[in-house]
């Protein structure tokens, strides 16, 4: 099933109706946005609200997040952009990612184009590389041992393991697309070869199950997942506190969104 984006468009001013928000920045976030996709994939839509200036003026905690229930293949949830700036300022990998999105449906104001501005101050490779090893390592022990393995998954490790290497070699946030990591990060070879193999499968909606490993490939994911381990402890910290910026920029957005 393929939603068009104002189907998507129209179920962001529901929720900001519904919920008494304004929706500042909307995108897509999963395998669309990276750019392999199955035929019955989600459309995966993540969103940064703001509300109403008193919602903040409370000394009580309140819940910072909004989430629906996936329905329709519509997985959309968003984050308060108060919980959104203390993320950024810790150099949070799938906040960055989200303002790099591939995919926008909606961006309102101009915050969201300001937080990209400092994006590359806050940028820490260190964490950064760590998040990436980390979901590199869950994917490779669950789906890639054994002589038969779940095709699809090796996607699901080879991007954030090439992630990795984009820190290492250009200290900066990797891109979301993964056809762009292949091209800019492996060398010609027969794992470069292999990795686009899947890639044009999967393109062309071949539906994956059990096959027997890739023998290159998982040999490399291997080698790469234990260099990562060593490698991320010498990556610099890195990331410069921002913190008298986003205060600004928080402040600025009430305004401009809300008046004074």
């Amino acid at each position: 099933m393929t939603l068009d984006q104002k189907v998507i468009e129209i179920e962001l001013k529901r929720i900001e109706q519904e919920q008494g928000i304004r929706i500042l920045y909307a995108c897509e976030s999963g395998s669309r946005a990276w750019g392999f996709p199955s035929k019955d994939s989600d459309y995966d839509v993540r969103f940064l609200y703001i509300r109403p200036t008193d919602w903040y003026l409370s000394i009580f905690d309140k819940r910072d997040v909004i989430e629906y229930p996936i329905s329709e293949q519509l997985d959309i949830n968003g984050w308060d952009l108060k919980k959104a700036l203390n993320l950024f300022r810790k150099s949070n990998p799938p906040l960055l990612e989200w303002l790099q999105s591939p995919i926008p449906y909606l961006e309102q104001h101009s915050i969201t184009e300001q937080i990209r501005q400092l994006s590359p101050l806050t940028f820490s490779p260190r964490s950064s590389m760590y998040h990436y090893l980390h979901m590199a390592k869950g994917n490779f022990r669950e789906y890639l041992q054994g002589d038969y393995v779940k095709i699809k998954k090796y996607f699901y490790v080879l991007r954030p393991i090439l992630a990795c290497q984009w820190i290492e070699e250009r200290g900066s946030m990797p891109p979301m697309d993964f056809e762009e990591l292949v091209a800019k990060i492996l060398p010609e070879s027969k794992l470069k070869q292999e990795v686009y193999t899947l890639l044009t499968r999967k393109k062309a909606g071949v539906e994956f199950d059990l096959e027997p490993k890739i023998r290159e490939i998982n040999e490399f994911l291997e080698r790469q997942i234990a260099y990562f381990e060593e490698t991320a402890k010498q990556i610099p910290v890195s990331g410069e506190q921002q913190d008298a910026a986003l205060d600004r920029l928080f402040r600025e957005a009430l305004r401009e969104v809300w008046g004074s």
